[in-house]
């Protein structure tokens, strides 16, 4: 497999067109009203370093081309597979129609979370990170299998959406089943 830089990926060297240039985890991620244009760019990154198989932009999620995602994603979304659906729950009912056995898993802070570290990861996964301010949404967590929850050891009470998904995917990478 060819590894492209940063330089190389934002001047697209390898043509526009989305290549698969290696075997794709089944791994979906899925934002529900992620607003941060710079935290959906560095995410498709996240996406591409893991190899995950397709990302869900949901809901009032900024899709490409978008110059702040461009930017923050160095022309990840070349690259990975995207697509925006209406909303999250559509984006969980339309993954569940097509796969067999999918885990829903939000990424979220509830009273039924468990720590990220005690969750059995299984591929196929689908991993819900939502909205910066509100977080995941109350029918898209009722619609999930489970819900996982970083620990926090200081007076803040949260990650940022980016970096709580990013600790998640690589979990997931080395506990899959």
């Amino acid at each position: 497999m060819i590894k492209l830089n940063s330089k190389q990926l934002r001047k697209g060297e390898r043509g526009s067109e989305r290549q698969d240039i290696r075997i794709k985890n089944e791994i979906y991620i899925i934002l529900d009203n992620v607003l941060d244009t710079y935290n959906v760019g560095a995410i498709f990154r996240l996406a591409d370093a893991v190899a995950a198989k397709k990302v869900y932009l949901c809901g009032k999620t900024e899709t490409p081309p978008n110059p702040r995602i461009k930017k923050s994603s160095i022309n990840t979304t070349e690259w990975v597979e995207w697509e925006y659906t209406e909303s999250a729950l559509s984006a969980i009912q339309k993954l569940r129609s097509k796969i067999n056995n999918l885990k829903v898993l939000a990424i979220e802070q509830t009273d039924r979370s468990t720590p990220y570290t005690e969750f059995e990861y299984k591929l196929p996964i689908a991993l819900i990170i939502g909205n910066e301010t509100y977080g995941v949404s109350k029918e898209v967590l009722e619609a999930s299998d489970a819900a996982v929850e970083l620990p926090m050891f200081g007076v803040n009470i949260s990650l940022n959406v980016m970096v709580s998904l990013g600790i998640v995917l690589y979990h997931t990478i080395q506990h899959k089943h």
